[in-house]
């Protein structure tokens, strides 16, 4: 069983919902103290209560990037949560759109890790959250979300390399998870294709062998077990977390 990491300190970018605000939540349980970030502060005031620090910042650009390097002090955990989406046709995405998405899932997750990867305690670790869209292209409603988790994944192999073997870092993909994120895609891909996103949510399910999706809290350990010293000799991977959806 994991101890309790009561002398160790991360950084969450996207805290503010779903699965980054469910990692705060783990790490806070395992006794890590958090730095929790998103450009919500009202999405993550219930975390400081529960003893998480707090900060309205952007990864998407070098101010707010700064400033989240300045609050962290010694750490020796990064999750790079932070993530937006956009639902459009494949025909109709525009180059100003696909850079703000951009900014947030690649230049976020890139520069981040190349201002606080060097300064991360010897033993730490980082995990990138990417997408099983990274590895699937059969939502085309969402091919710059699919294609920027797919950097994710590249980003990641290079640091891992870069950071080694000091610090490990992998990627997880997570599959169909109940998120805000994947209701409003359920909500706007629906209608896109002549259904409700009620029968598109159940159409999906079928295709996952394990016949559901995950919640927040489940992907939340299995990042944790990623940072954890019980993952101390995997670096370098993308762990697909899909209830069996995408297997290579």
């Amino acid at each position: 069983m994991m101890s309790k990491a009561n002398d160790r300190r991360a950084v969450v970018t996207g805290a503010a919902s779903g699965i980054g605000y469910a990692v705060v939540e783990r790490l806070l349980d395992e006794g890590v103290a958090v730095l929790a970030v998103d450009i919500n502060g009202k999405g993550m005031a219930p975390l400081a209560p529960l003893g998480a620090e707090t900060l309205v910042a952007s990864v998407a650009d070098a101010e707010g990037r700064a400033r989240i390097a300045d609050a962290a002090g010694d750490i020796d955990y990064l999750v790079n949560s932070a993530g937006v989406l956009f639902v459009e046709s494949i025909w109709d995405v525009s180059l100003d759109d696909w850079r703000r998405l951009y900014a947030v899932n690649v230049e976020g997750t890139f520069f981040l890790t190349q201002r606080l990867g060097r300064s991360i305690r010897d033993g730490g670790a980082i995990v990138n959250l990417a997408s099983s869209s990274a590895k699937l292209s059969t939502t085309t409603e969402v091919t710059p979300y699919s294609s920027s988790k797919a950097a994710v994944v590249g980003i990641t192999r290079s640091f891992a390399y870069a950071l080694a073997p000091r610090v490990r870092v992998n990627a997880i993909l997570p599959g169909i998870v109940d998120t805000p994120m994947q209701v409003a895609v359920l909500e706007k891909v629906g209608p896109m294709r002549g259904t409700t996103a009620e029968a598109l949510h159940e159409g999906r399910l079928k295709s996952v062998p394990l016949s559901r999706s995950a919640t927040p809290a489940e992907c939340a350990g299995a990042i944790w077990w990623l940072l954890s010293d019980d993952a101390g000799y995997m670096t370098g991977q993308a762990i697909n977390y899909t209830g069996g959806l995408v297997t290579w």
